[in-house]
């Protein structure tokens, strides 16, 4: 007997060998058949989608759920255009922590609503004793106030309490970590908007380290999830590069430098799993701090590294040696010079062909680049939010002729590159519907057309967000289409994104997501 069948649907399975369907089964949370081989078959419970559109769970191949979920309780400035206003709800939020000395976190500062970067100097004017540290949307910077500045080391470097890249990490190893129950809380509350959306699996793009690690042990937050049956999708945890420690293995496994214990990518089960190793090279367009080879537009800066570049090809390497997938941040052209490079080399000392490494973003790719991808088998992970939410800034900032390689889509798939959809959530909108849109559109919210020659075909975009998000997970044996044997991860639409007017896709109703067989989690 069935546990489920789904009945008068249309089925896209995003499986080559059988595209459409109407009839699926389900049997302990696995899909066992299609249309004639289960409809004749007894089941517990038959649902009538009454012609709804099924397709495979969304997969985001790049979040950041902990941060989501505390960003969505922390005071936001967001969408304050003026300092004044700014202050206000600095100062309101300063008043209800308790004792001098506090941390007050404040959430969504971005310089350009303001027109410049606040100043430590008027931060102090409303601190009230409190330690202040505004994250900024992009994760790549904060501000702070004269208070937090006295305690960091003199060498380093701000700019009248602006800290970008490594900086802002300096100012993050200053506080104590998150508890494992206020992470595990954070990440339920953002798990939960991603099933809202479809999304029934995703990749925490970095834990333990790096510029967002919350805790030395934050993996065991989704440990705590996962025991107590409250883990809402599948996750996949990226361990950030630098939780990666030298280890004197033996000489014959040519490992330099691995996690303790030698875990690495693949360790795991279905709902809680170790992926790729997360190495940063450079920043990001919204902070000004992705590492280009020529300067911003009207700018006389071309970002920069995380660290000396050689560390960074180094640690890439190591990681390649110590057997992970890496998952390589990488946004600007000068910082996927060093990524490719890096990875070039790794192969060529030890090949791994099936290791499916990644690039994280590729947010400005140089046409010459895009052969090196295909040959080096490299995933491009893009976030297409970015460029629908920021794309008006961004086309300005990289000017006419580099414009139209931000966030590729047309180009890496016609280089046989796979091109995977995520979204950076929290830093933009996380709606896979709306990313679609998007990838075929290529506008911005305000309608401005970004790359249009970039924009792909609503099945290669469908594909970018399951099949492709699955092969980049390496989860493809199990996931990414409505394949029998396959997990009944499955998402159901009130239209078909593919019979609507591209306008409409990112307002299509999300109905049901299935995880595992449920509308919710089986509890355990």
């Amino acid at each position: 007997m069935l546990c489920t069948r789904l009945t008068n649907a249309r089925i896209l399975t995003m499986d080559p060998d059988r595209p459409v369907a109407h009839d699926l089964g389900i049997w302990r949370g696995r899909i066992v058949g299609l249309d004639e081989a289960v409809t004749s078959l007894p089941a517990r419970e038959v649902v009538d989608l009454q012609g709804a559109t099924v397709l495979p769970g969304f997969i985001d191949s790049h979040v950041h759920l902990a941060w989501a979920g505390l960003k969505a309780e922390t005071p936001s400035i967001a969408p304050c255009e003026r300092v004044e206003d700014v202050l206000a709800v600095i100062d309101e939020a300063a008043s209800r922590k308790a004792g001098p000395g506090a941390w007050v976190d404040i959430a969504g500062y971005d310089q350009r609503a303001l027109g410049r970067h606040l100043t430590a100097a008027e931060i102090d004017r409303v601190s009230q004793g409190r330690k202040i540290f505004l994250m900024h949307d992009s994760g790549h910077a904060c501000v702070v106030n004269s208070a937090v500045l006295d305690l960091l080391p003199a060498d380093v470097p701000h700019q009248d309490g602006f800290l970008a890249e490594s900086a802002m990490t300096a100012v993050r190893r200053l506080r104590l970590p998150y508890s494992q129950e206020e992470l595990a809380d954070a990440i339920e509350r953002a798990g939960r908007t991603c099933l809202a959306e479809g999304i029934t699996a995703c990749a925490e793009a970095g834990i333990g380290g790096g510029l967002l690690g919350h805790s030395p042990v934050e993996l065991g937050a989704y440990q705590l999830l996962r025991d107590q049956g409250r883990l809402p999708l599948r996750v996949q945890l990226m361990a950030a590069g630098d939780t990666l420690r030298p280890r004197a293995a033996h000489r014959d496994d040519g490992i330099p430098r691995a996690l303790d214990l030698g875990l690495r990518t693949g360790f795991g089960d279905d709902w809680l799993s170790l992926g790729a190793l997360k190495i940063y090279t450079d920043g990001g367009m919204m902070a000004r701090t992705a590492a280009l080879t020529e300067p911003y537009e009207g700018m006389s800066h071309t970002g920069q590294f995380q660290d000396e570049p050689e560390r960074i090809a180094d640690l890439i390497v190591d990681g390649h040696l110590a057997g992970w997938q890496l998952a390589v941040h990488a946004i600007g052209d000068r910082a996927a010079d060093l990524a490719l490079d890096s990875l070039e080399r790794a192969q060529r000392l030890r090949p791994r062909p099936t290791a499916r490494h990644r690039v994280e973003h590729a947010g400005l790719i140089r046409p010459d680049q895009l052969p090196r991808f295909a040959r080096l088998g490299v995933s491009a992970v893009i976030q297409p939010h970015f460029l629908r939410s920021f794309g008006d800034d961004y086309a300005d900032v990289m000017g006419e002729r580099r414009a139209p390689w931000m966030y590729r889509g047309r180009g890496f798939l016609d280089h046989g590159v796979t091109l995977v959809g995520s979204s950076d959530r929290p830093v933009t909108d996380g709606s896979p519907l709306r990313a679609i849109q998007f990838m075929v559109e290529r506008a911005s919210l305000s309608g401005r057309p970004i790359g249009p020659d970039e924009g792909i075909t609503v099945d290669e975009a469908l594909r970018a967000y399951t099949v492709a998000g699955a092969y980049a997970c390496h989860w493809d044996d199990s996931a990414g289409s409505l394949t029998p044997g396959k997990r009944a991860d499955l998402v159901v639409l009130g239209d078909d994104p593919r019979a609507v007017e591209t306008s409409r896709i990112g307002d299509i109703e999300v109905v049901a997501t299935y995880v595992d067989g449920r509308t919710e989690p089986a509890k355990e």
